[in-house]
């Protein structure tokens, strides 16, 4: 085997994809909001992009400048050359003599207060000792959004203590405080769990529960007593052997548990500070005279066109030399770009949703119960794209149609074979046993192998395992739990 440096020459094929594929496949993926956020940047970017003003595309041609107007303006006709050729993308913005850059002013939401801020305001009004106070944000810093207490008393102490040690330490000196105890943490708890909304600070969820129920004055009711001493039993729907226990009828103990659907399983989330998502659908779909109709819900989005004064300059390519022609090519064939790579993201999101409904007009006329399986790989198919250009066009993305806001991904399940060889959407079978589920007699409710039979009369062949696993999707407890006494 010979060693060393060589050279030789071959042929060889390869795929590789420029910026500009990259940056289409963006456009593709984007919802609404965060496209416009997109082109007013592109605007600020590139002199040779400006936007259509609405009164531009219904106003007449403006009447031509009289010379004495002229005359007066030609003193304050500013340097275009010098201005197209100061290439200011260092900070992503044109020459700030451009007046038709306005400026924008990204609308902010305003910052609700949060559970952690609405308990530190309670204990502030508390009468708190320092020592208590420090242990009170030692809790508060571990309550979760839901309300519960995510750590134990013992690591509470442990984190109280080791914050007074680094304090000591970066001040280096002995304060000589005492550390924190369990007793004390044990009396912090009972004074956050006091706090409002009723159940905070709980551990679990049959104390959050107790600690509702003792805030409505209901320490001497079944209920609270169910909760306290047989708990594992209760959330079982064990009611015959919790009338044995308790001496009572089991429809007794049924009853009494269903108070427990009052109360809150997570008191928290009632002050989560979780952001507001605004929906705004990318698609419209309309019924008009028996046919429906969609149309592209961009009227928010700028209209682009290429700037007929730049054009004008960069026509004129022999007074500029060889860097700034490549600029000025560059930046032209950049807005030309821009513009039909919008006008195509417009045509394949119609293809798409277009297909979709032609595929789907038995669910807009009549339910959910009549949604058809349907993949990526058909629409595909189809419109001749690829698989992955129809995935872009359907994330994220919204459509309003008179079956209400539905996120386009909603139209794409996979499906079940029935007797007369046509296909059901495994949407539309959860929606059936949600029906059946919710029709059924509440005293003597569908097993899972009964809705297997009823979807054999229905022409649909499903598994008994399948309707299990729908069932809990769509949070349906066994018919054994659900069962009225």
């Amino acid at each position: 085997m010979k060693t060393g440096l060589h050279q030789h020459t071959s042929l060889r094929q390869d795929l590789r994809i420029n910026p500009r594929l990259y940056q289409a496949m963006d456009l593709l993926y984007m919802p609404l909001l965060d496209l416009q956020q997109h082109l007013k940047q592109e605007l600020l970017g590139n002199p040779f992009l400006e936007m259509i003003e609405p009164e531009e595309e219904t106003e007449a041609p403006a009447e031509e400048q009289k010379p004495a107007e002229k005359e007066k303006s030609g003193d304050d006709e500013p340097d275009w050359e010098s201005i197209l050729l100061d290439d200011r993308t260092e900070h992503g913005v044109p020459s700030g003599t451009l007046g038709g850059a306005t400026e924008y002013v990204e609308p902010v939401t305003v910052e609700s207060k949060g559970l952690i801020d609405h308990l530190r305001d309670q204990t502030r009004m508390l009468d708190l000792t320092p020592r208590q106070q420090l242990l009170a944000e030692e809790f508060l810093g571990n309550i979760g959004e839901d309300g519960y207490l995510q750590a134990s008393l013992e690591e509470i102490v442990k984190g109280a203590n080791q914050l007074i040690e680094e304090h000591e330490a970066e001040s280096e000196l002995d304060l000589n405080v005492a550390p924190y105890t369990l007793a004390e943490a044990e009396e912090m708890l009972r004074i956050m769990q006091q706090l409002d909304p009723p159940g905070i600070a709980a551990r679990n969820l049959r104390e959050c529960l107790l600690l509702q129920l003792e805030n409505q004055k209901g320490t001497d009711t079944l209920v609270y007593r169910l909760v306290k001493e047989a708990f594992d039993d209760l959330i079982a729907h064990r009611w015959s052997d919790l009338g044995k226990r308790f001496g009572l009828a089991p429809d007794e103990v049924q009853r009494a548990a269903d108070e427990l659907a009052r109360l809150d399983p997570k008191p928290g989330l009632q002050h989560s500070a979780g952001d507001d998502a605004y929906i705004i659908p990318d698609l419209i779909v309309d019924k008009i005279d028996d046919k429906y109709h969609v149309f592209l819900n961009d009227g928010g989005l700028p209209r682009l066109r290429i700037s007929r004064t730049y054009q004008e300059i960069a026509r004129d390519k022999k007074k500029y030399d060889t860097e700034s022609k490549e600029f000025i090519n560059q930046r032209l064939n950049s807005a030309h770009w821009m513009i039909q790579a919008i006008e195509q993201r417009r045509q394949t999101m119609l293809k798409v949703m277009n297909f979709i409904v032609d595929r789907q007009r038995d669910f807009f006329e009549k339910g959910i119960e009549y949604l058809k399986p349907l993949t990526l790989r058909e629409v595909a198919d189809v419109i001749s794209m690829h698989e992955s250009t129809v995935s872009r066009v359907t994330n994220e993305k919204y459509v309003q149609t008179p079956r209400g806001l539905l996120p386009l991904k909603f139209f794409f399940s996979s499906g079940l074979t029935t007797t007369t060889g046509e296909d059901a959407s495994a949407r539309s079978i959860k929606a059936q046993i949600q029906k059946m589920v919710g029709d059924e007699d509440p005293k003597d409710p569908l097993t899972d192998q009964q809705i297997v039979q009823m979807f054999e009369q229905r022409g649909v062949k499903i598994a008994r395992r399948t309707v299990a696993k729908y069932r809990d999707q769509l949070g349906i407890l066994p018919a054994r739990m659900r069962k009225r006494l």
